[in-house]
């Protein structure tokens, strides 16, 4: 994460917490000629006046007809605007499709995906339709939990990946499949669902299937950038931090910026003795 690399860029990372109905969508990656996730956030974001120069990323792919409570989406823009009054707008047009939870700031142009610790999805399959017994089911709940080869739970997509090995965790409680691990190959948690309520090596239907939670490395999670409104520095008109404390944003007007530094740097120096890390970024 280069942080010295943000002093030359007018773009921030943003990362969009968000809720979808997988049954409203006919895919999760943006389509020609289809609605999907990524595309309607794209399409809606653009239209209010959010934009941004590279694709989405996300913190979990999800198969078609798959929900979300959350999931994350990650841009890097130079927006400047209200992201408040954007998001409202969003919600207001999306809100039985999309919902945007909560929006956190962050370092631009990161490989977000490397940042995900795992992710949790829920398998709620009706209870009728359930024919093994609790016994058998935590006997295979054991059986496939823990780090291993999981090719038989992916499909051909899944099998041309480099690396199959997967660390999973999954209970069973009143009725609902818990997943937790830290990465997942195509189907997999479909295919695990259709072994464990079944026997057999089925892929289960997606509407029944919910990502409910991405969890963060606590790398990004200490990078999250957070508004200090109650402190002063002369010549600086806005100041923001890491949530760990150890880097500043200092956002002063280009004929103040001088003054900040101070001659020889004087003043620059100064403010990291106080303060630390200081990046300085013209508005």
């Amino acid at each position: 994460m280069d942080f010295r690399g943000v002093e030359k860029t007018d773009k921030w990372g943003y990362i969009f917490t968000v809720f979808y109905n997988g049954e409203r969508f006919h895919s999760f990656d943006e389509m020609a000629g289809k609605i999907t996730v990524k595309g309607e956030f794209r399409r809606v974001m653009n239209e209010l006046g959010f934009t941004w120069a590279k694709g989405i990323q996300q913190g979990g792919r999800t198969d078609a007809k798959v929900s979300a409570e959350r999931n994350m989406l990650y841009v890097s823009s130079n927006f400047e605007g209200d992201l408040k009054d954007i998001i409202f707008k969003f919600n207001e047009k999306m809100k039985e499709s999309i919902f945007i939870r909560k929006v956190q700031k962050t370092f631009p142009n990161l490989s977000f995906p490397e940042y995900v610790d795992k992710r949790e999805y829920l398998y709620r399959y009706p209870k009728k339709r359930i024919k093994r017994s609790l016994e058998e089911i935590q006997k295979t709940l054991e059986e496939i939990s823990g780090t291993y080869d999981v090719s038989r739970f992916t499909d051909k997509k899944g099998l041309e990946l480099k690396e199959h090995e997967r660390s999973v965790v999954v209970t069973f409680e009143k009725n609902v499949l818990r997943f937790i691990g830290n990465s997942f190959m195509p189907k997999q948690v479909r295919n695990m669902s259709g072994y464990i309520l079944t026997g057999e090596v089925e892929t289960f239907p997606g509407k029944y299937l919910t990502l409910e939670n991405v969890y963060l490395k606590d790398e990004l999670l200490d990078k999250m950038i957070l508004p200090i409104p109650d402190m002063i520095v002369s010549g600086v008109e806005k100041i923001e931090r890491t949530a760990d404390e150890k880097i500043y944003i200092f956002y002063v007007q280009k004929d103040k910026k001088g003054e900040v530094i101070g001659k020889n740097a004087s003043n620059i120096k100064a403010l990291r003795k106080e303060f630390g890390n200081i990046i300085i970024r013209e508005i």
